[in-house]
Protein backbone atom coordinates (compact mmCIF):
# COMPACT_ATOMS: atom_id res chain seq x y z
CA UNK A 1 0.00 0.00 0.00
CA UNK A 2 2.89 2.32 0.77
CA UNK A 3 4.22 1.91 -2.77
CA UNK A 4 0.83 2.85 -4.21
CA UNK A 5 0.84 6.00 -2.06
CA UNK A 6 4.28 6.93 -3.37
CA UNK A 7 3.17 6.32 -6.96
CA UNK A 8 0.08 8.50 -6.47
CA UNK A 9 2.10 11.32 -4.92
CA UNK A 10 4.64 11.25 -7.73
CA UNK A 11 1.83 11.17 -10.27
CA UNK A 12 0.33 14.32 -8.76
CA UNK A 13 3.76 15.96 -8.77
CA UNK A 14 4.21 14.99 -12.42
CA UNK A 15 0.79 16.30 -13.43
CA UNK A 16 1.41 19.65 -11.80
CA UNK A 17 5.02 20.16 -12.81
CA UNK A 18 5.05 18.75 -16.35
CA UNK A 19 3.22 21.75 -17.74
CA UNK A 20 4.44 24.42 -15.35
CA UNK A 21 7.96 25.56 -16.34
CA UNK A 22 9.63 24.17 -13.22
CA UNK A 23 10.84 20.73 -14.43
CA UNK A 24 8.77 17.65 -13.68
CA UNK A 25 11.82 15.41 -14.03
CA UNK A 26 13.67 17.37 -11.35
CA UNK A 27 10.79 16.89 -8.93
CA UNK A 28 10.42 13.19 -9.77
CA UNK A 29 14.12 12.59 -9.14
CA UNK A 30 14.48 14.80 -6.07
CA UNK A 31 11.36 13.61 -4.21
CA UNK A 32 12.44 9.92 -3.96
CA UNK A 33 15.99 11.09 -3.19
CA UNK A 34 14.88 13.32 -0.29
CA UNK A 35 12.59 10.70 1.24
CA UNK A 36 14.80 7.73 0.47
CA UNK A 37 12.31 6.01 -1.83
CA UNK A 38 13.83 3.16 -3.83
CA UNK A 39 12.65 0.70 -6.44
CA UNK A 40 10.17 1.22 -9.25
CA UNK A 41 9.08 4.73 -8.27
CA UNK A 42 12.68 5.94 -8.41
CA UNK A 43 13.43 5.01 -12.02
CA UNK A 44 13.44 6.61 -15.44
CA UNK A 45 10.85 4.05 -16.50
CA UNK A 46 8.40 5.28 -13.85
CA UNK A 47 9.15 8.88 -14.85
CA UNK A 48 8.15 8.06 -18.42
CA UNK A 49 5.06 6.14 -17.25
CA UNK A 50 3.69 9.16 -15.41
CA UNK A 51 4.58 11.25 -18.44
CA UNK A 52 2.08 9.00 -20.20
CA UNK A 53 -0.51 10.30 -17.76
CA UNK A 54 0.21 13.83 -18.85
CA UNK A 55 -0.07 12.65 -22.44
CA UNK A 56 -3.70 11.80 -21.67
CA UNK A 57 -4.05 15.31 -20.22
CA UNK A 58 -2.81 16.78 -23.50
CA UNK A 59 -5.24 14.73 -25.56
CA UNK A 60 -8.10 15.75 -23.31
CA UNK A 61 -7.30 19.46 -23.55
CA UNK A 62 -6.26 19.63 -27.21
CA UNK A 63 -8.11 16.86 -29.01
CA UNK A 64 -10.04 19.37 -31.11
CA UNK A 65 -6.77 21.02 -32.15
CA UNK A 66 -5.32 17.63 -33.10
CA UNK A 67 -8.37 16.69 -35.17
CA UNK A 68 -8.08 20.00 -37.02
CA UNK A 69 -4.32 19.58 -37.51
CA UNK A 70 -4.58 16.01 -38.76
CA UNK A 71 -7.37 16.64 -41.26
CA UNK A 72 -7.20 20.31 -42.23
CA UNK A 73 -3.95 21.94 -41.16
CA UNK A 74 -1.24 19.89 -42.85
CA UNK A 75 1.23 22.76 -42.52
CA UNK A 76 1.08 22.57 -38.72
CA UNK A 77 1.33 18.78 -38.92
CA UNK A 78 4.60 19.16 -40.83
CA UNK A 79 5.80 21.74 -38.30
CA UNK A 80 5.08 19.43 -35.37
CA UNK A 81 6.76 16.51 -37.13
CA UNK A 82 9.90 18.52 -37.86
CA UNK A 83 9.94 19.99 -34.36
CA UNK A 84 9.75 16.53 -32.81
CA UNK A 85 12.77 15.12 -34.65
CA UNK A 86 15.55 16.67 -32.47
CA UNK A 87 14.04 15.40 -29.20
CA UNK A 88 13.30 12.02 -30.77
CA UNK A 89 16.87 11.53 -31.96
CA UNK A 90 18.31 12.75 -28.65
CA UNK A 91 16.02 10.45 -26.68
CA UNK A 92 16.90 7.34 -28.70
CA UNK A 93 20.64 8.03 -28.70
CA UNK A 94 21.05 9.32 -25.14
CA UNK A 95 18.50 7.27 -23.16
CA UNK A 96 21.06 5.18 -21.25
CA UNK A 97 23.43 8.12 -20.71
CA UNK A 98 20.64 10.24 -19.23
CA UNK A 99 19.54 7.43 -16.92
CA UNK A 100 23.07 6.65 -15.72
CA UNK A 101 24.80 10.04 -15.64
CA UNK A 102 22.38 12.96 -15.51
CA UNK A 103 20.01 12.00 -12.69
CA UNK A 104 22.20 13.87 -10.22
CA UNK A 105 21.01 16.60 -7.81
CA UNK A 106 23.83 19.00 -8.68
CA UNK A 107 23.03 18.77 -12.40
CA UNK A 108 19.43 19.59 -11.53
CA UNK A 109 20.56 22.59 -9.47
CA UNK A 110 22.56 23.96 -12.38
CA UNK A 111 19.73 23.37 -14.86
CA UNK A 112 17.13 25.03 -12.64
CA UNK A 113 19.26 28.14 -12.21
CA UNK A 114 20.53 28.45 -15.78
CA UNK A 115 17.19 27.95 -17.50
CA UNK A 116 15.63 30.33 -14.99
CA UNK A 117 18.11 32.96 -16.19
CA UNK A 118 17.16 32.21 -19.81
CA UNK A 119 13.48 32.60 -18.92
CA UNK A 120 14.21 35.97 -17.35
CA UNK A 121 16.11 37.08 -20.46
CA UNK A 122 13.23 35.93 -22.67
CA UNK A 123 10.75 37.90 -20.60
CA UNK A 124 12.89 41.02 -20.79
CA UNK A 125 13.92 40.94 -24.44
CA UNK A 126 11.27 38.80 -26.18
CA UNK A 127 8.97 40.99 -28.28
CA UNK A 128 5.88 38.81 -27.60
CA UNK A 129 4.06 40.11 -30.68
CA UNK A 130 3.11 37.03 -32.74
CA UNK A 131 0.47 34.32 -32.39
CA UNK A 132 1.43 32.23 -35.42
CA UNK A 133 4.43 29.90 -35.55
CA UNK A 134 6.91 30.06 -38.43
CA UNK A 135 9.24 27.34 -39.72
CA UNK A 136 12.25 29.01 -38.09
CA UNK A 137 10.33 29.06 -34.80
CA UNK A 138 9.79 25.31 -35.14
CA UNK A 139 13.49 24.62 -35.66
CA UNK A 140 14.49 26.66 -32.59
CA UNK A 141 11.73 25.35 -30.32
CA UNK A 142 12.25 21.77 -31.49
CA UNK A 143 15.95 21.98 -30.69
CA UNK A 144 15.11 23.46 -27.30
CA UNK A 145 12.83 20.51 -26.59
CA UNK A 146 15.77 18.15 -27.12
CA UNK A 147 17.71 20.05 -24.45
CA UNK A 148 14.81 19.41 -22.07
CA UNK A 149 15.96 15.79 -21.73
CA UNK A 150 18.48 17.12 -19.20
CA UNK A 151 16.86 16.89 -15.75
CA UNK A 152 16.01 20.29 -14.30
CA UNK A 153 15.60 22.03 -17.65
CA UNK A 154 11.79 21.62 -18.03
CA UNK A 155 10.25 20.85 -21.40
CA UNK A 156 7.65 23.59 -21.10
CA UNK A 157 10.16 26.01 -19.58
CA UNK A 158 12.77 25.77 -22.34
CA UNK A 159 10.29 25.60 -25.23
CA UNK A 160 8.19 28.52 -24.00
CA UNK A 161 11.42 30.46 -23.47
CA UNK A 162 12.53 29.68 -27.02
CA UNK A 163 9.15 30.81 -28.31
CA UNK A 164 9.36 34.09 -26.41
CA UNK A 165 12.87 34.75 -27.72
CA UNK A 166 11.49 34.22 -31.23
CA UNK A 167 8.79 36.82 -30.63
CA UNK A 168 5.76 34.66 -29.82
CA UNK A 169 3.21 35.75 -27.24
CA UNK A 170 3.32 33.83 -23.96
CA UNK A 171 0.05 31.93 -24.38
CA UNK A 172 0.84 31.09 -28.01
CA UNK A 173 4.30 29.84 -27.09
CA UNK A 174 2.79 27.72 -24.31
CA UNK A 175 0.13 26.17 -26.55
CA UNK A 176 2.65 25.27 -29.24
CA UNK A 177 4.90 23.86 -26.52
CA UNK A 178 2.08 21.60 -25.36
CA UNK A 179 1.24 20.45 -28.88
CA UNK A 180 4.90 19.76 -29.63
CA UNK A 181 5.34 17.79 -26.41
CA UNK A 182 2.56 15.37 -27.35
CA UNK A 183 4.46 13.22 -29.91
CA UNK A 184 7.67 13.52 -27.87
CA UNK A 185 6.05 12.14 -24.72
CA UNK A 186 4.30 9.41 -26.69
CA UNK A 187 7.56 8.43 -28.39
CA UNK A 188 9.44 8.30 -25.09
CA UNK A 189 6.82 5.95 -23.65
CA UNK A 190 7.06 3.65 -26.69
CA UNK A 191 10.86 3.56 -26.54
CA UNK A 192 10.83 2.74 -22.83
CA UNK A 193 8.28 -0.04 -23.28
CA UNK A 194 10.35 -1.54 -26.09
CA UNK A 195 13.51 -1.45 -23.96
CA UNK A 196 11.69 -3.04 -21.02
CA UNK A 197 10.77 -6.01 -23.20
CA UNK A 198 14.47 -6.63 -23.91
CA UNK A 199 15.50 -6.77 -20.24
CA UNK A 200 14.94 -9.23 -17.41
CA UNK A 201 13.61 -6.47 -15.16
CA UNK A 202 9.88 -6.81 -14.47
CA UNK A 203 8.02 -3.51 -14.01
CA UNK A 204 5.14 -3.28 -11.57
CA UNK A 205 2.58 -1.97 -14.05
CA UNK A 206 -0.04 -1.57 -11.31
CA UNK A 207 2.10 1.14 -9.76
CA UNK A 208 2.47 2.69 -13.19
CA UNK A 209 -1.33 2.83 -13.58
CA UNK A 210 -1.71 4.65 -10.26
CA UNK A 211 0.89 7.19 -11.32
CA UNK A 212 -0.66 7.58 -14.77
CA UNK A 213 -4.15 8.25 -13.40
CA UNK A 214 -3.06 10.83 -10.82
CA UNK A 215 -0.79 12.55 -13.35
CA UNK A 216 -3.56 12.74 -15.96
CA UNK A 217 -6.05 14.31 -13.56
CA UNK A 218 -3.73 16.97 -12.19
CA UNK A 219 -2.20 17.56 -15.62
CA UNK A 220 -5.51 18.82 -17.01
CA UNK A 221 -5.77 21.32 -14.16
CA UNK A 222 -2.17 22.48 -14.70
CA UNK A 223 -2.64 23.03 -18.45
CA UNK A 224 -5.75 25.14 -17.96
CA UNK A 225 -4.10 27.12 -15.18
CA UNK A 226 -0.93 27.95 -17.14
CA UNK A 227 -2.70 28.98 -20.34
CA UNK A 228 -4.89 31.40 -18.37
CA UNK A 229 -1.99 32.60 -16.22
CA UNK A 230 0.25 33.47 -19.17
CA UNK A 231 -2.45 35.63 -20.75
CA UNK A 232 -2.04 38.05 -17.85
CA UNK A 233 1.28 37.49 -16.12
CA UNK A 234 4.99 36.93 -16.95
CA UNK A 235 7.07 33.88 -16.06
CA UNK A 236 8.69 35.53 -13.04
CA UNK A 237 6.82 33.47 -10.43
CA UNK A 238 8.15 30.24 -11.93
CA UNK A 239 11.65 31.69 -12.30
CA UNK A 240 11.82 32.54 -8.60
CA UNK A 241 10.44 29.12 -7.69
CA UNK A 242 13.16 27.43 -9.77
CA UNK A 243 15.87 29.37 -7.99
CA UNK A 244 14.48 28.69 -4.53
CA UNK A 245 14.17 24.99 -5.37
CA UNK A 246 17.76 24.96 -6.63
CA UNK A 247 19.00 26.42 -3.34
CA UNK A 248 16.98 23.90 -1.32
CA UNK A 249 18.32 20.96 -3.36
CA UNK A 250 21.88 22.31 -3.10
CA UNK A 251 21.65 22.58 0.70
CA UNK A 252 20.06 19.15 1.03
CA UNK A 253 22.80 17.65 -1.11
CA UNK A 254 25.47 18.68 1.37
CA UNK A 255 23.59 18.40 4.66
CA UNK A 256 20.98 15.63 4.14
CA UNK A 257 23.18 12.79 5.34
CA UNK A 258 25.42 14.81 7.67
Amino acid sequence: MEEFFKAAILGVIQGITEFLPISSTAHLIVTPWVFGWEGTVNSLSFDIAVHLGTLFSLFYCFWKDWVYILFKNRKMLVYLTVGTIPAGLAGVCLYDFIDDKLRDPLIIVFSLIFVGILMLVAEKFGKKQRDHVSFSDVLVIGTAQAIALIPGVSRSGITITAGLLKGLKRASAAKFSFLLSTPAIAGAAVVDFYKSLKTDYSHDYTLFLVGVFSAALTGVLAIKFLLNFLKKYPLNLFIYYRWVLAVVIFLLYFFKDK
